[in-house]
C-alpha cells in the first residue's frame, strides 16, 4: 500500500481527531450558532462529494452499458440508503439533546451518542476506502486528485462530529483529555473500515459502480435524516444554509482542481 494511499485513508481520521481536541479551546456547550455553521458547511461538503466524488465516477464506470448506465449507480444508492436505514432502526440518532438531565441519564445519552456517531462513521470509511480501491483498480473517472478531494471533504465533514461526541461528555463532568480520546475513538473506525473495503473491493473490481453508489446513498442519508434536520431548526436557520452553500462551493471547487 503505497504512502498516498495511508495518507488519504487517515485524512478523515483527522479530521476527528482535531474536532475532538476542541474540547481543550471551547467551553462545556458549543453555541447555537456554532454548531449550525459547523452541521451546515459539513452537510454542504457532504452532497456534493456524494456526486462528483462518488456518484460521477459510478456513471463513468458504467458507460458501456449505454442507456442503462444508470443502473448500477441507482441500485448501489439505493442500497446505501437502505443501510443506513437499518442502522438507525437499531441505534440511537445523532442528534444532540441539549436539556440537561443529571449524571446517570446525561452518560447513558451521551454513550448511545458516541455508538450512533461510531456506526455512522462506518460508511465514511468505506467511501475512502472504495475510491482508493478504484483508483487503485484503474477504474474509469478515479484520480488521484479526486480520491484526495473525497478524503479532504470527509475529513471537514468529520470535524464537527468528532466536537459533537467529545463536547457533550465534557458538560457531564468527563476530563478533557478523557473527552478528547474518547471522541478520537469514535473516528477509529473510518480507516479499518477503509482497509476492509478496499481488500473487498479489489476482489470484486467489476461491481465498483455498485460500491461507489452505495458509499454516496450512505452519505445521503446522513445528511438528510441527520445534518440538515439540526442546521436547520430553531432560529436562524440561514446561518445553516450560508454555510451549507459555502461547504458545497469549496468541495466543488476542490474536486475540479484537484480531480
Amino acid at each position: 500500500m503505497s504512502l498516498q494511499i495511508v495518507e488519504g485513508i487517515l485524512i478523515p481520521f483527522l479530521g476527528t481527531s482535531l474536532g475532538a481536541a476542541m474540547v481543550f479551546f471551547l467551553k462545556k456547550q458549543i453555541s447555537d450558532g456554532i454548531r449550525k455553521a459547523l452541521t451546515g458547511f459539513a452537510a454542504g461538503v457532504m452532497v456534493a462529494a456524494s456526486f462528483w466524488s462518488l456518484l460521477q465516477p459510478a456513471l463513468d464506470e458504467s458507460a458501456g452499458m449505454g442507456k442503462l448506465a444508470f443502473l448500477p449507480a441507482a441500485i448501489g444508492f439505493l442500497v446505501g440508503v437502505g443501510f443506513l436505514l437499518g442502522l438507525d432502526v437499531l441505534t440511537p440518532h445523532m442528534h444532540m439533546d441539549k436539556q440537561y438531565e443529571g449524571p446517570q441519564k446525561g452518560y447513558k445519552r451521551t454513550t448511545k451518542l458516541i455508538l450512533a456517531v461510531t456506526l455512522h462513521n462506518i460508511p465514511e470509511g468505506m467511501a475512502v476506502g472504495v475510491v482508493y480501491a478504484g483508483l487503485l483498480a484503474g477504474s474509469a473517472g478515479i484520480t488521484a486528485g479526486g480520491a484526495l478531494t473525497l478524503a479532504l471533504g470527509i475529513a471537514i465533514q468529520n470535524f464537527p462530529e468528532g466536537a459533537i461526541v467529545s463536547m457533550p461528555l465534557l458538560a457531564e463532568g468527563m476530563p478533557k483529555r478523557k473527552t478528547f480520546w474518547m471522541g478520537v475513538l469514535s473516528g477509529a473506525v473510518e480507516p479499518i473500515a477503509a482497509v476492509v473495503t478496499m481488500l473487498a473491493a479489489g476482489l470484486v473490481t467489476p461491481v465498483m459502480p455498485y460500491f461507489l453508489a452505495f458509499a454516496a446513498g450512505a452519505m445521503m442519508y446522513v445528511v438528510v435524516e441527520e445534518l440538515i434536520p439540526e442546521m436547520s431548526e430553531g432560529k436562524h436557520s440561514n446561518t445553516g444554509t450560508i454555510a451549507f452553500s459555502l461547504g458545497f462551493v469549496l468541495m466543488m471547487i476542490l474536486d475540479v482542481a484537484l480531480g
